[in-house]
């Protein structure tokens, strides 16, 4: 099984820590245990920012980084060892795992925090924590920090100043290392799997919540799971850009949307493509198909050094504009139609986000007023679409209730791209192939 070496999260935390500076400390919180119904927990997801620094996984836990303290740099808060509680809920490390296996310099017992930490606090200048993203655990810092001032008439000296962690980390977040890329190269192939395996399941009669399993199917195999709740509209169902039932049957005739993607290691794909229920596509939903194919590899191919983040949505939207005009969907002239944003009747989203350990991933889009240049290591989604809803006035009735996207995981190398979804196909002659083969 693929995953990051433990000499790298070692390299995340020294790069942090140059970044605070002496007289700092940061405090990054585990993510807590979430309660689904009564005493039955969703499945454990470890926050992606106290992973990217520990590789730890359990809750109950807390990272410290300490620039320069000579004691030690990096401590862990860990759940004790518990013979009693490891049987009901599985083994824990304790602290002598999280220093032997997972490099803390010291570790204590996480009900010990309350006595420890406080005493770190004191003589450093900032605090570099993430405000809002744990709003309980807020309460807990901001308590630590207090308690010191309100000593400070007995010589104890408390931080002056809270620095947003976030701000800092993302940034880091943002560009992926050889060994992230493995992962998201992983993850983009088993969800490229989980596609071409659903085309190969679908037809008509079918139920929308069949080829979702067999998605999860795909998935699970491999040791993924879901990195968002997956999208299986069939017909209309596809122009609901957040559709969440996926339990209609599929129809003779009709399109199935197909937003879908795995977590592998903590690093997710993104993947969606539409293709007929049937095997073949009408001439009207070719018509369609051809121009969200079109805006999508227009798009990718501003997805290069030294271009901006916009440049792939203007070139995406440039020709959605066109192609509405051609269907007569639009009317007048595509520049003026640009500007005045025309096309959101039925292209109403953005052509894509940062993607890495959260699908909708961590990292600023403009600096300052100025859209952030595309830079090797990053990595982000290509998704256009066009949507035209059954009820649409002034649409003909061969349009209406087509809803398409496609979207693919791009990273940028040193001189354009990689397009890490390229296993499942895309263009409408190579989808109807692999769909008549099965």
């Amino acid at each position: 099984m693929k995953s990051v070496p433990r000499a790298e999260f070692a390299r995340r935390r020294r790069q942090l820590m140059r970044s605070m500076g002496r007289d700092s400390i940061a405090i990054v919180p585990a993510a807590p245990v979430r309660l689904r119904n009564s005493d039955v927990e969703y499945a454990y997801r470890q926050d992606s920012d106290f992973h990217y620094l520990t590789g730890f996984d359990e809750p109950e836990s807390v990272a410290i980084l300490i620039p320069g303290r000579a004691q030690a740099e990096y401590v862990l808060f860990v759940r004790d060892r518990d013979p009693t509680r490891e049987t009901w809920d599985g083994r824990r490390a304790g602290t002598a795992g999280a220093t032997g296996e997972y490099d803390a310099d010291d570790a204590f017992p996480i009900g010990d925090i309350d006595e420890i930490l406080p005493g770190m606090l004191e003589n450093r200048e900032k605090v570099y924590y993430a405000m809002g993203t744990h709003p309980d655990f807020d309460q807990r810092v901001v308590g630590w920090v207090n308690g010191l001032r309100a000593q400070a008439k007995h010589g104890r000296h408390a931080p002056q100043e809270f620095v947003a962690l976030d701000h800092v980390l993302h940034d880091m977040r943002l560009f992926k290392s050889r060994a992230e890329l493995a992962m998201l190269r992983e993850a983009a192939r088993i969800g490229a799997a989980a596609h071409v395996r659903a085309m190969q399941a679908t037809g008509p009669g079918r139920n929308e919540y069949e080829i979702a399993a067999e998605i999860a199917h795909e998935f699970r195999r491999h040791n993924a799971d879901h990195s968002y709740l997956p999208i299986v509209g069939g017909g209309e169902n596809a122009c609901i850009l957040h559709y969440r039932e996926n339990d209609a049957p599929l129809r003779e005739g009709d399109l199935l949307l197909i937003d879908a993607g795995c977590e592998y290691q903590k690093y997710a794909s993104d993947i969606t493509r539409t293709f007929p229920v049937n095997g073949r596509f009408t001439p009207a939903q070719r018509s369609v198909y051809d121009i969200v194919l079109e805006a999508n590899l227009a798009a990718i191919a501003k997805v290069r050094p030294g271009n901006h983040w916009n440049e792939p949505h203007d070139a995406a939207v440039r020709v959605i504009t066109q192609g509405l005009v051609r269907l007569g969907l639009l009317k007048g002239r595509v520049p003026t139609l640009e500007k005045a944003q025309a096309y959101r009747r039925y292209f109403m989203h953005r052509t894509g986000h940062w993607l890495g350990m959260d699908v909708h991933d961590v990292g600023d889009y403009k600096i300052g007023d100025e859209w952030r240049v595309l830079e090797p290591g990053m990595v982000l989604t290509i998704e256009p679409g066009i949507y035209i809803p059954a009820n649409a006035r002034g649409v003909p009735k061969r349009l209406r209730g087509i809803g398409i996207r496609i979207e693919d995981d791009v990273v940028v190398t040193k001189s354009g791209c990689e397009v890490l979804s390229g296993g499942v196909p895309k263009r409408a002659e190579e989808i109807e192939a692999l769909m008549e083969a099965a």
